[in-house]
């Protein structure tokens, strides 16, 4: 947009733009006093990105966009199987549009709304593991102990079998 290039900052990363979580690997695009200020504050937390995870980068932008077109579709099946076994034994949920997490709600599941019991009853009870959502928020966020985050950039077969574990929850 005219007028805002001098006060814009873009912050990107390989991680979600290009399925490769965990890496860490990410720029920013900035006006130069405010890229100065960057640099140093990134020179005092962190020494740099690893040189293969660099190179990978680099072979990752060079993928063509229907590459990525696919990919985005393989994760919509996946978000659509999850999503779909979730809501049917009573989450409730809002499909991400970008992401392949889904923060949902567990209160018709969990009476004593208790996140971290519940992701641990979901482990050793069906056999799938999701991370308490008390984890996203500040300690004094109540808010938080109703919910329950699961990731789906798995194999569809594991997906799958997860949907046919949520059956134990309905019972």
């Amino acid at each position: 947009m005219p007028g805002l290039e001098d006060r814009t900052v873009t912050i990107n990363a390989l991680s979600k733009t290009y399925a490769v979580t965990g890496w860490r690997v990410g720029w920013t695009i900035a006006p130069p006093a405010a890229t100065d200020a960057i640099r140093k504050v990134h020179d005092f937390l962190t020494v740099g990105a690893a040189a293969p995870l660099q190179e990978a980068g680099v072979a990752a932008m060079a993928m063509p966009p229907e590459y990525y077109a696919a990919l985005a579709d393989r994760y919509r099946e996946r978000r659509d199987v999850l999503c779909d076994a979730l809501e049917k034994v009573g989450f409730a949920l809002e499909r991400p549009d970008g992401a392949y997490y889904v923060m949902c709600d567990t209160s018709a599941l969990d009476a004593a709304r208790d996140d971290v019991a519940f992701a641990r009853r979901l482990v050793e009870e069906v056999g799938v593991a999701a991370v308490p959502g008390s984890s996203f928020y500040r300690p004094d966020v109540v808010d938080g102990r109703s919910k329950i985050r699961f990731a789906f950039p798995k194999r569809l077969e594991t997906l799958e079998a997860a949907a046919a574990r949520f059956s134990a929850l309905a019972g």
